[in-house]
């Protein structure tokens, strides 16, 4: 299934990347993403397309059907830069090697289970929310 919305695939069974989908999707105003648990079908389908290694990435990935899939630190910009307002300000990391911001974003997401915890099974979105889920 492709759609013409960003999407945004991550560890549905992190809470710390529950979490974070969960404030996409606060502060995503223009309905710019859409979801998907790398874990999920789907998930697996459209990592399989691109040849994404999710032995080396197994955190966040950001698709642009048509266009490119950003993974990590980059990822995370990218989403940020959909908020618009003052969350712009954030881009000024892009001026940080990406393989620096790697290093702390690997660091996080190594700890990731140890610090935040870890879910038996994907995140249920709510009936309301359903639609933004693949």
């Amino acid at each position: 299934m492709e759609t013409d919305k960003k999407i945004i695939l991550f560890d549905g069974v992190c809470n710390l990347c529950n979490g974070a989908i969960q404030f996409v999707i606060k502060h995503d105003k223009n309905d710019v993403f859409r979801y998907a648990a790398l874990q999920s079908e789907i998930g697996q389908k459209l990592i399989h397309d691109r040849g994404i290694d999710t032995s080396k990435l197994d955190s966040i990935i950001l698709i642009e059907p048509g266009v490119a899939y950003y993974a990590k630190s980059e990822a995370a910009l990218e989403i940020t830069k959909a908020f618009g307002g003052l969350w712009a300000a954030l881009q000024i990391f892009q001026w940080v090697p990406t393989s620096l911001r790697d290093v702390i974003y690997d660091f996080v997401a190594k700890n990731r289970y140890r610090w935040f915890g870890k879910k038996d099974q994907c995140m249920i979105p709510t009936p309301e929310l359903q639609a933004k889920f693949l």
